[in-house]
């Protein structure tokens, strides 16, 4: 009979932390949680986990009422799995109840009654997963940075346990739990494994015992524990067996060889492995459909021995069971179980004589076999024995395929149901249905389906055979569903059937990347990787509706980042703009263009540095209209639609990757039509903006959704969701918004100006805010004249041309493009509204000004050092450096050209022979002649940043590797 691990460990960890009960200092939900000896905590305040997990009972995820969440988003649901692992099943008899990984999520899905619960915890997507026998405690484990293993209770949802640091190189490749669920055994996913086992039920993080493999047993990436010996489990390569034994004397193992002259045949690669259910053999499937039979090579061993027993096992046959390559390998009470490529499955009994066989045309290959948990019987019944054979099994079970489809066998009338069928290769392609409830998604194994996200069901589906879908949009009415291919093709589709409107286009010569209609839908517009945009104009063919190949134009010489269609100002014709990593956004006069010739209207370069990353227009916050763009250096930029002059320059979100792209929430409060939020995702994570943006970092909120990556993002007609989908990890993920969480955490972060003084070092009472209040007012000194003896004139503001003086002061040096953007924005920041520009500004102003402008991140010192390794070369020490008549002809002809004279001013000043703190002028006279004394021929990135410039020097690296510094 099955004892609960937490229970178990409690009564035998002694008495003395039952005395002190839920009370106890450091007692966690672990050590109490679901043990009948420990009594319920009497403080309320200590209730918490311990008392869920106490009560918890199958099926109670679903029947209470989830509460409103308290972010601003929340996972709501998720389409599509991780084929690679195994999908498990958690309930019995007829019951659909499926446990599954999708990208970072753990997945709990009732699928008859149309339900998921979502574990989260895991910031890496989820490498394994495996379940105890009665299906309570659920382990799952990532790899990559600050990997996590957390042991989850699946009758609560709460995460009972979780492990930090447990494999700090690449995270876990593999996980195991003991038959009695006390203890796991993991094998690190780093270039040099390691095997650990640990007894998760004690709040410890480090594993009981340990040791590491050699590289030559090749990647370990399967484990399971002996059901009848938990100080025993296995693991295999392709190409190596590998058998473990731990206890007081740690963890052994024995890896003994097979090769194809062991028996003269061939045994292929290695797939699952398993302990035989009566006797001391352990089994292994093989590729080449065979069974490796392991066993103890003295069978005659005493009991004291058994200590050695890894070290003995050895291949005693090789059983050549089918043709067809064995990818799953389990046991079941008395019957060992097979599945293979061609979806069959196989009961056998312990002497390896086939008893049945399932299988169904449209299997393929098995991935993983989960049988339901067993129906309750009458007292001493077995299901061992001779009757195993007229009857083998009774068990329903969960059946999913290498292609990422899920099935339902019931083994008495031997019905195959399909219970799940998601997208088996990468899912680039979402949009949503401007006026219903429905969205479309596109995978790169040509599925397309509509999906209904409020009813949560599947409503149509089509393959395109060998081809990758890449982008989809609906029309603005709804009636047609445009999307693009990796093939360069396009299909026009009827929104509801699927069915082609017009005949494929093919008129691109790379992978469609974007696809978008114009308004009225009288044009749509498709981008390309080979930089070209191509413009379809919509035309009447026998009396109905279609499109027709107008005019392309490779525009850019660089990726395209975005196409958008517009509305003229004047008029209600379709303006359609591309903005492209070569820093252009143009613009395109469709009324101008002609059959085959694209006119561009206006070429605007908008970026000096930065890479412009997405582009979308803003809502008409005020009397002026706006483009809103989001670039690499985490600036989001306000572009006035009709001049292109750039308005704004303002702090984005700064959660570890710039936006990748964004879309304005449709609104949803027709009380205050002015209130607006964005929708955007960076490189993992999806997040919300309040508008208007400024730079208040506490108007923002970000999560992660799929951490390989988010390829496309789009937002439900009513404002209410956010979809995701992560590309290769085929999921799509359904967030739920709750703005009042969104609102709040803004009201939390400060009114006015608190929220900018905390973006300060020391903030509002710290030294820099007093030097800059300092150098504030020395401009004000400045501009009135340094040696005035006249009446100063006291003031709050500076003039507009004192800016570039107080910027350098303070640590940031815009260049002249920067500077005039700034002075731009100050001086028309009020010209719509009252037609007066502004000639100076107040410290409150300019600290906004400031903490939008400067680099999110400051200057490190590895940017300077690729900018070294772009423009110069390795010296005979094979250090990096720029010979110094390269870098002064750079200075002079590249970028924003200096003159011979202001170079030489420059350098005089950075070099001056004047010492520091003496007070007395700098000599500026000899300056060639100083400017070759003191410059080496060859400059290195240190020496540039240190000795001209004047800046700190980074430290030497550290342990880790790791050299960043802030300039």
């Amino acid at each position: 009979m099955y004892q609960d691990p937490l229970a178990a460990d409690k009564e035998m960890e002694g008495a003395q932390e039952d005395a002190k009960g839920g009370d106890a200092e450091g007692t966690s939900c672990l050590e109490g949680a679901g043990s009948p000896a420990v009594p319920e905590p009497k403080d309320n305040r200590q209730d918490g986990f311990a008392s869920l997990v106490w009560e918890a009972v199958p099926g109670m995820l679903f029947q209470e009422d989830r509460q409103t969440s308290l972010h601003p988003l929340s996972l709501s649901w998720v389409l599509g799995y991780n084929s690679s692992l195994a999908v498990h099943s958690l309930m019995d008899g007829e019951d659909r109840v499926l446990l599954y990984v999708s990208s970072h999520t753990v997945v709990i899905h009732d699928v008859l009654g149309n339900r998921q619960y979502h574990l989260q915890g895991h910031l890496n997507t989820i490498s394994c997963l495996c379940v105890s026998e009665e299906r309570r405690w659920v382990a799952s484990a990532d790899r990559g940075p600050d990997a996590l293993i957390i042991v989850w209770d699946s009758f609560s949802g709460i995460p009972v346990r979780t492990i930090f640091g447990s494999h700090p190189e690449d995270g876990v490749s593999a996980i195991a739990i003991s038959q009695d669920a006390k203890y796991l055994a993991t094998i690190s996913a780093g270039a040099v494994q390691r095997v650990c086992v640990w007894k998760w039920t004690l709040p410890t993080e480090k594993p009981v015992c340990s040791t590491e493999l050699r590289a030559d047993f090749g990647y370990q990436d399967y484990v399971i524990f002996n059901p009848q010996n938990p100080y025993e489990f296995v693991s295999n390569s392709k190409t190596q067996v590998i058998f473990y034994l731990w206890g007081s004397d740690g963890l052994q193992y024995g890896a003994p060889l097979l090769s194809r002259q062991t028996f003269k045949t061939t045994v292929g690669h290695f797939s699952q492995s398993v302990f035989h259910f009566n006797n001391t053999e352990a089994l292994t499937g093989t590729s080449a459909g065979k069974l490796v039979v392991w066993d103890d090579s003295d069978p005659h061993a005493c009991p004291q021995e058994l200590r050695d027993k890894p070290h003995s096992m050895k291949a005693t046959k090789v059983v050549s069971l089918q043709k067809e390559s064995i990818t799953v390998l389990m046991v079941l009470e008395s019957f060992i179980v097979t599945g293979d490529v061609k979806g069959q499955i196989k009961f056998y009994n312990g002497r390896l004589q086939l008893l049945t066989c399932y299988s169904h045309s449209k299997v393929g290959s098995v991935r993983s076999i989960s049988f339901c948990k067993p129906r309750p019987g009458p007292a001493g019944a077995s299901s061992a024995g001779s009757t195993a054979c007229s009857q083998p099994f009774t068990r329903n079970f969960i059946l999913s395929n290498t292609d990422a489809t899920v099935f339902h066998v019931a083994t008495d009338g031997i019905n195959f149901e399909k219970v799940m069928e998601e997208a088996k290769k990468a899912v680039n392609a979402i949009t949503c249905h401007p006026r219903h409830a429905r969205l479309a998604l596109g995978s790169h194994c040509g599925l397309l389906k509509v999906w209904d996200y409020e009813q949560r069901e599947y409503l149509v589906s089509r393959i395109f055979p060998e081809a990758s879908i890449q982008c989809l949009s609906y029309d603005p009415e709804g009636y047609f569903l445009a999307a693009g291919f990796t093939d360069g093709s396009v299909y026009i589709l009827d929104a509801i059937s699927l069915q082609s409107s017009c005949k494929e286009f093919k008129f691109s010569q790379g992978p469609v990347t974007h696809v978008s209609f114009s308004h009225d839908s009288k044009y749509f517009a498709t981008a390309d990787e080979t930089y070209t945009v191509t413009v379809y104009k919509r035309v009447l063919q026998n009396g109905s509706r279609c499109w027709e190949h107008f005019a392309g134009l490779c525009s850019h010489y660089k990726p395209i980042r975005s196409i958008l269609f517009g509305v003229q100002l004047d008029s209600n014709e379709p303006r359609l703009l591309s903005l492209g990593e070569d820093r252009h956004l143009i613009e395109y006069d469709l009324s101008v263009s002609s059959k085959d010739y694209l006119e561009v209207l206006h070429r605007d370069r908008i970026e000096q540095i930065a890479v412009p990353l997405c582009l979308a227009w803003y809502p008409q916050l005020s009397n002026e209209s706006f483009i809103l763009t989001a670039n690499s250096c985490y600036k989001m930029k306000l572009y006035n639609t009709t001049t292109k002059l750039c308005r704004k320059t303002l702090l984005g979100p700064t959660y570890g990757s710039p936006l990748e792209k964004i879309q304005i929430l449709p609104t949803t409060n027709t009380a205050d039509p002015q209130k607006r939020y964005l929708a955007y995702i960076t490189k993992d994570k999806v997040g919300l903006q309040i508008l208007p943006v400024d730079g208040n970092q506490h108007k923002s909120s970000a999560f992660i959704c799929h951490p390989d990556g988010v390829s496309d993002l789009a937002t439900s007609y009513d404002g209410r969701y956010i979809f995701t989908v992560g590309g290769n990890d085929s999921t799509l993920m359904k967030w739920e918004i709750n703005l009042n969480a969104l609102d709040a955490a803004v009201s939390l972060g400060g009114e006015d100006m608190i929220p900018f003084y905390n973006l300060l070092d020391g903030g509002r009472e710290g030294k820099f805010f007093r030097e800059l209040e300092d150098y504030f007012y020395y401009a004000q000194l400045h501009s009135q004249g340094i040696d005035t003896l006249e009446t100063r004139q006291v003031s709050t503001h500076i003039p507009l041309e004192e800016i570039p003086s107080v910027m350098r002061a303070m640590g940031f040096y815009p260049s002249e493009e920067e500077i005039e953007e700034m002075l731009n924005e100050v001086k028309f920041s009020n010209s719509v509204d009252t037609g007066e520009q502004m000639t100076k500004i107040n410290l409150e102003d300019f600290i906004k000004l400031y903490v939008n402008h400067r680099p999110a991140f400051g200057l490190s010192m590895n940017k300077i050092q690729r900018a070294f390794r772009v423009l110069g070369y390795d010296n005979e020490n094979g250090d990096n450096v720029i010979d110094r008549g390269d870098l002064l002809w750079l200075l002079q002809n590249r970028g924003e050209r200096m003159t011979e004279d202001e170079l030489a001013l420059c350098l005089t000043t950075l070099l001056g022979k004047c010492p520091r703190g003496e007070g007395s002028e700098l000599d500026t006279s000899g300056e060639a002649a100083l400017t070759e004394e003191e410059i080496p021929a060859e400059i290195t990135a240190e020496i540039f940043a240190g000795d001209i410039l004047g800046l700190p020097i980074a430290e030497p690296e550290n342990r880790t590797g790791k050299r960043e510094m802030n300039l």
